[in-house]
């Protein structure tokens, strides 16, 4: 494989992993960030929920203005703001604070999250961006493999608030890489034209694209299956099941690695069978899955090894939609690459925030409440490719800068 090529990868990879690492490695804590700030669950829950809203809706602006300044200097004030965010966090006296310092470490974390898809865009398109995003995929996977093991790691030894010095110090890590490892991929002449004016232009033709807003709610629903699982898995596996939290982290690694797994095969089969193909079985593989899973657990059986069993091949699937709905969306973007992630972006999380809220208004305690909502999520995402997939492809003309 061309260096260059993995490099690339490695360090938008990690510039991706930046926020959900500020998630995922401190799921195993959530209980006892409750106990410490005397806080209920919903509290607690809440300081994940604001940081997935302002992780998601800060793309909006971010993606247009590195459309109009580059890539490289939204990527540097992200950066800068999920340090003050992260310090703030380590700091926070009481649950309001955590969830206002989550707020504005959510919003710097934005960055991360939609511009390297349109750096991605910027180099490559077709088999080869398919190639690139699942390499990135690869790096950005390694946040829920090693996040919540060295959480559990850290927090058992040294408590929560060391979980946000730590990940402050990865985004120091972070921007080092990104002054060192990564040319500018938006050239000054490709800015020219690029406006707050011409974002706005640029939202409303993205709204219009039927083609563009259905895939992206794809992967979108597909996140949002995934996101309730976030917001839920810790209390169930710790409390109901009786895990600990460096077991439940094992526990929690697993799906990831599944996902990971499949999402590598992703240029190689989008190479022999095309990017939709390969859509439209995975996302059925996905939703019988998720069915099934749901199945079992509504008839009371309530066994850890089967769920267990169930969702690692129900996010196997997924693993292969995430990639490939992100570069078909992306495809016939390429003058508005910014705004277009950071359109997709935000409708990712903000699918995922309402199905995560959603589903912490059902939550019992139990499972099932959490199996239903990954169950809905992946149904929708079905129906949403039999709809947008199933119709001819409509190519559009993006407006001119």
């Amino acid at each position: 494989m061309n260096p260059q090529f993995l490099r690339i990868a490695v360090v938008l990879g990690l510039l991706s992993a930046i926020g959900p690492f500020a998630i995922d490695m401190y799921l195993p804590a959530l209980p006892s960030i409750g106990a410490d700030l005397q806080a209920s669950t919903a509290a607690v829950q809440m300081s994940l929920l604001i940081f997935f809203l302002s992780m998601g809706f800060g793309q909006i602006v971010v993606g247009p203005i590195s459309d109009m300044v580059g890539r490289k200097l939204p990527l540097y004030g992200g950066l800068a703001l999920f340090m003050v965010g992260g310090i703030g966090s380590a700091l926070a006296p009481s649950v309001e604070w955590l969830i206002a310092f989550r707020f504005l470490q959510g919003l710097g974390a934005s960055a991360g999250m939609a511009v390297p898809r349109a750096i991605v865009r910027d180099l490559h398109t077709g088999t080869e961006a398919a190639k690139l995003m699942s390499l990135l995929m690869l790096v950005f996977s390694v946040s829920p493999i090693l996040a919540p093991l060295t959480g559990s790691v850290i927090i058992e030894n040294f408590g929560w608030r060391a979980v946000f010095w730590t990940v402050t110090g990865g985004a120091v890590l972070a921007t080092i890489l990104l002054a060192t490892s990564l040319k500018e991929t938006r050239p000054v002449e490709a800015r020219a034209g690029s406006s707050f004016g011409t974002a706005l232009s640029a939202y409303r033709f993205l709204i219009g694209d039927r083609n563009f807003l259905g895939l992206a709610a794809i992967g979108g629903f597909g996140l949002a299956s995934f996101f309730v699982y976030l917001s839920s898995s810790s209390f169930i596996l710790i409390e109901h099941y009786g895990l600990s939290p460096s077991v439940y982290s094992v526990f929690f690694s697993i799906n990831a690695v599944a996902f990971i797994g499949t999402s590598q095969l992703t240029g190689t089969l989008s190479e022999r069978f095309g990017l939709r193909p390969v859509v439209r079985v995975a996302v059925v593989g996905y939703a019988t899955t998720m069915v099934v899973l749901f199945a079992v657990m509504a008839s009371g059986v309530d066994r850890l090894d089967v769920m267990a069993a169930l969702l690692f091949v129900g996010y196997g699937f997924l693993g292969l939609v995430i990639p490939a709905t992100s570069v078909l969306a992306m495809e016939e973007h390429g003058a508005i690459a910014g705004t277009a992630s950071a359109l997709m972006g935000t409708l990712h999380f903000a699918i995922g925030a309402v199905a995560m809220g959603i589903a912490g208004v059902f939550f019992d305690g139990t499972p099932l409440p959490m199996v239903a909502g990954i169950m809905l999520c992946a149904v929708i995402s079905f129906t949403l490719a039999k709809v947008t997939l199933g119709r001819g492809r409509q190519v559009v003309e993006a407006p001119a800068e």
